[in-house]
């Protein structure tokens, strides 16, 4: 019986490297953003690739997720590893299929989320960020493991190996580097947000600055305000970056 893995999280958060660790073992498909295609034909956003990624599809809700609850399709893989942000989840959509499978949250401190986002689309929302819908999450398919993406950085070996135990698969040591390049499962966005990822062999160093300390334009500081609680609730919640 295949293992359907769902990494939910916000942008900007270690999401496109961990998919990479995760496609680096021979047993796993991955699958990136399957929502993306969706998200973007309902709510109209405008978002780099936009064309693109609609064109790509799926653009349906039941075409997208049929296809999270197929196993995978390369023959003799076991895993199917899906990367989710978590503002693909609309208002009202239907969300029981989550719940087949193991879900993960991953999560990063607001100030960082947003000062990187900004450099792709210039005043994103609370819910660009992805926080409300993971909290979301949390209260209805918890209690779910967190990841926090800078102390995920100060130990990916030991956090790697959490995560594999958590789920119920070995872990593998091929997680921990993988070739540079662009991949043929890399969305049609990848070109306009994977530029640091596509030069990377493995996990970078994690940052050492106090994210407290990152300036913000005054326009981002009240969602960087209203992130906050939910960042540390997530944060706090049973199964955090610990996975105990």
């Amino acid at each position: 019986m295949a293992t359907i893995i769902r990494m939910w999280s916000g942008p900007r958060n270690l999401s496109t490297a961990l998919m990479r660790s995760f496609e680096n073992r021979a047993d796993t498909e991955v699958l990136d953003e399957p929502l993306y295609a969706h998200y973007l034909a309902e709510s109209g956003v405008d978002h780099p690739g936009a064309a693109e990624t609609m064109a790509a599809g799926p653009r349906t809700l039941a075409a997208a997720i049929q296809r999270c609850q197929e196993p995978p399709l390369a023959g003799g893989q076991s895993i199917s590893y899906q990367k989710h942000m978590a503002h693909h989840l609309l208002p009202g959509m239907e969300t029981s299929w989550i719940g087949d499978s193991s879900n993960v949250l991953l999560i990063r401190h607001p100030r960082r989320v947003i000062a990187s986002y900004t450099h792709v689309l210039a005043q994103p929302t609370l819910e660009d960020l992805g926080f409300p819908q993971l909290v979301s999450l949390q209260n209805h398919f918890g209690p779910l493991p967190v990841l926090e993406a800078d102390s995920f950085l100060a130990n990916p070996e030991p956090e790697l190996r959490r995560i594999c135990d958590h789920i119920g698969i070995g872990f593998d040591e091929a997680m921990l580097q993988w070739p540079p390049g662009r991949r043929p499962t890399d969305g049609a966005w990848a070109p306009h947000w994977y530029d640091s990822v596509v030069a990377s062999t493995g996990f970078a160093p994690g940052p050492t600055d106090d994210p407290e300390d990152i300036w913000l334009p005054e326009s981002l500081e009240e969602i960087a305000e209203q992130a906050m609680p939910l960042f540390e609730l997530l944060h706090r919640s049973e199964g955090s970056s610990q996975l105990q």
